[in-house]
């Protein structure tokens, strides 16, 4: 076991129920704040910008509120929120949504302060691999979902629809400096979209356990994760309103974004990615669904981590577990619980022959984390992971 690592987190996190009703309370970075959401409705419809605003309020700051963050984020969209937001002197950030919204977040923040485009500024793909001139705005992040991890890493996910490409961008600068996890704000995310972002969080920490950087602290948070989202996902998918199953997702999913600052994930992420940058409606949970037990079994058949599969099965409800299978096997019982089991890329227009396409745009744009899989995966090899995984 690796006894070395580095962990530098200052977020300030808030977690719990009730945990919004602290915010007009702290020490927030600014005096006018770009309030970013979705361009959907639940935010408002449920009262959760309503509760923001008031807090922002009882803190004495101003806000203007930017409303076009969509699933998916796109390079675009994140220019126009950053010219919003120097328009409006806008001088912090806060994120109040889901994984889409926390990760436009961070890039907003970087561009609201620094010249040129996105793509100046990330690497990989196209991405010019610029150094970022200035730090970026302060980010507070309110969550309304557990999946995504962005609540305390510097890391989000943006997609350049002119390239078909999605990227992760980030720098260590950009850690949001709250954070409020508040777990009776997740309670209405739809069933299917509570799977999805579950097991997005899984799979951070699960592929944290295989990727060859784990050492003792991050596989220690990882497995209790793990444990807690796959014993109460299925509860939440159930019953969104059960308010003990959401605290423990919720739980999960806020530790992997710990996990993943201490080691990176693998290209399970990357292949996904490459996925929706093609497909742009597939929801990145439902694309990591699609490709799990395969790429899952790329490496047990390869002998690659056997132990770290064992670890994760036994806390994953097989406590007996002995060999690498059972963590497949654990793995499709979460997943037929959760009524995810049968998702298949053919509904979201993917075709047999992007397989190779689909491989070589994964280490293409995110080739990074190639380099954490427990053992080498080349492009012919991806490729039938896909072409496996494909219904």
């Amino acid at each position: 076991m690796n006894m070395s690592f580095n962990f530098n987190n200052p977020t300030n996190l808030q977690f719990g129920a009730g945990a919004i009703n602290k915010l007009g309370e702290l020490d927030l970075p600014g005096k006018k704040a770009l309030l970013l959401i979705s361009n959907g409705t639940s935010t408002k419809k449920y009262g959760y910008l309503a509760k923001t605003e008031e807090q922002l309020k009882k803190a004495g700051v101003e806000y203007a509120i930017y409303d076009g963050v969509m699933e998916n984020p796109v390079n675009t969209m994140i220019m126009e929120a950053a010219a919003f937001a120097k328009e409006n002197a806008c001088d912090f950030i806060v994120a109040l949504g889901g994984g889409a919204v926390l990760d436009s977040s961070i890039a907003i923040a970087a561009m609201a302060t620094n010249p040129g485009d996105l793509w100046d500024y990330v690497y990989g793909g196209t991405g010019k691999a610029q150094p970022l001139v200035n730090k970026g705005l302060p980010i507070v992040t309110i969550c309304t979902t557990s999946g995504t991890g962005s609540e305390i890493n510097c890391w989000g996910v943006i997609s350049n629809l002119e390239t078909h490409e999605k990227i992760g961008f980030g720098d260590p600068s950009l850690v949001p400096v709250i954070s409020i996890v508040d777990p009776e704000m997740m309670t209405t995310v739809p069933s299917k979209y509570t799977a999805y972002q579950g097991f997005d969080a899984l799979f951070h920490n699960t592929e944290v356990m295989m990727s060859n950087g784990v050492n003792i602290m991050s596989e220690t948070l990882a497995l209790s994760a793990i444990e807690h989202i796959t014993k109460y996902l299925p509860i939440a998918v159930k019953d969104g309103g059960n308010l003990e199953a959401r605290e423990h997702v919720a739980y999960g999913s806020t530790l992997a974004g710990m996990t993943m600052q201490l080691t990176s994930t693998t290209a399970q992420h990357s292949m996904e990615h490459a996925m929706s940058a093609y497909h742009h409606n597939l929801p990145h949970g439902a694309g990591l669904i699609m490709i799990s037990k395969e790429f899952a079994q790329f490496f047990i058949d390869k002998h690659a981590c056997d132990e770290q599969f064992i670890k994760m099965a036994r806390v994953m409800g097989i406590p007996e577990a002995d060999k690498a299978q059972d963590f497949i096997t654990a793995l499709t019982a979460l997943q037929e619980a959760c009524g995810v089991a049968d998702l298949k890329m053919s509904d979201y227009g993917m075709e047999k022959s992007e397989c190779m396409t689909l491989a070589v745009n994964a280490r293409e744009t995110m080739g990074g984390l190639f380099l954490a899989n427990p053992c080498p995966l080349s492009d012919e090899d991806c490729a039938k992971i896909f072409e496996k995984s494909y219904r």
